[in-house]
């Protein structure tokens, strides 16, 4: 039996090419033949959602406490001002989107559902995070959301993190994956990303095991 192709999803964009998190990379992923992407986002002290990996801007200091019009002032390396969340939903419009949540307080929950839900590609919007307790939070307000978790590490039992946070995608580092783990995220009707893959060779061996899906920074190495 033919397994179906992996979902490619560009990290940060594609990120090995252009700047990470920038519209620039997007537009990139794009054109480079990526499904999707992934990309960070952390919650500014006015309660907006920004477009970054780092918790911190140089010379600024910590996103929670700077308001939208600093982290907006300050360039990313290609000159590029630090793109919101709505701004990006909008640049990748048709595409699969993958927002992980570095960090996201209570009080910014119903601000990323808004987002979400007037962005021009709702459905194939979705959230993972490492920190499963948000993902747990932002389901039981939206269960239709699509959910993922992070993992960077084998859990003795991975099906049971599913179903503690409510999710059904794992987000696993790509070395940790095997057999066994693809047969049983499967067996419960849950997907299974690999991350971050960066080369042909092991794309090859990760879509043979039967992932769901790949996420890597250069996105035409993955296709």
């Amino acid at each position: 039996m033919v397994k179906p192709r992996p979902v490619i999803l560009a990290h940060r964009g594609a990120s090995g090419h252009r700047c990470e998190n920038s519209l620039e990379a997007f537009r990139e992923a794009r054109n480079l033949g990526a499904d999707g992407v992934e990309l960070d986002i952390h919650t500014t002290r006015d309660g907006a959602l920004v477009v970054h990996h780092d918790p911190d801007l140089p010379g600024l200091g910590s996103i929670a406490t700077l308001e939208l019009d600093q982290v907006r002032s300050h360039p990313l390396p290609n000159g590029e001002p630090v793109p919101d969340l709505g701004t990006a939903l909008v640049e990748l419009a048709g595409m699969e989107v993958w927002i992980e949540l570095k960090s996201l307080p209570p009080s910014a929950d119903a601000e990323l559902l808004k987002l979400i839900d007037g962005s021009p590609s709702p459905m194939s919007c979705a959230v993972h995070s490492f920190d499963h307790r948000i993902v747990a939070r932002l389901g039981a307000k939206k269960p239709g959301l699509r959910r993922g978790i992070l993992s960077a590490s084998y859990p003795v039992e991975p099906c049971a993190e599913l179903v503690a946070a409510g999710a059904n995608t794992l987000w696993q580092e790509w070395h940790l994956i095997d057999t066994q783990l693809v047969e049983d995220i499967h067996r419960m009707g849950a997907k299974l990303i690999a991350w971050t893959v960066n080369d042909a060779a092991t794309a090859r061996r990760l879509a043979e095991l039967g992932v769901d899906g790949l996420c890597g920074n250069f996105p035409e190495r993955l296709v």
